[in-house]
């Protein structure tokens, strides 16, 4: 599962991406998925004027998820009742919601972010 800033820097072709990730990503044996919570935090910081999208967000994301052939992954209450759980190492609620519910689903998230790494869930990077 890519982490937001993953799903951005890979439509981008960022060189900040590490040489594992952009192995991981190509390898056609590997899913790919953006999380419903990554959609929704795109959408307001696009609309609070702190994410400059080319096009509206509604057509940005779809568009960029299925050319690079990124599956999408709905927020759902499994995940939804990890969180009290987690302990408060990370603060920021999207990646509270990414952390549940790559520990729901058993997936490993795509991410820079080390406060991630705190938490009981794979991370790649």
């Amino acid at each position: 599962m890519l982490d937001t800033v993953t799903f951005l820097w890979i439509i981008e072709g960022s060189d900040q991406l590490s040489a594992q990730t952009r192995a991981a990503f190509s390898d056609t044996g590997n899913e790919s998925y953006l999380s419903s919570v990554s959609a929704w935090e795109i959408a307001v910081k696009h609309m609070l004027g702190k994410l400059p999208l080319p096009q509206p967000p509604e057509r940005f994301i779809p568009k960029y998820r299925r050319l690079h052939r990124i599956e999408t992954l709905p927020f759902d209450e499994d995940a939804a009742l990890h969180l009290p759980r987690l302990a408060e190492h990370h603060k920021d609620p999207f990646d509270r919601m990414l952390i549940c519910q790559a520990i729901a689903h058993g997936l490993a998230i795509v991410t820079p972010d080390p406060l991630i790494t705190r938490y009981p869930v794979r991370t790649l990077w």
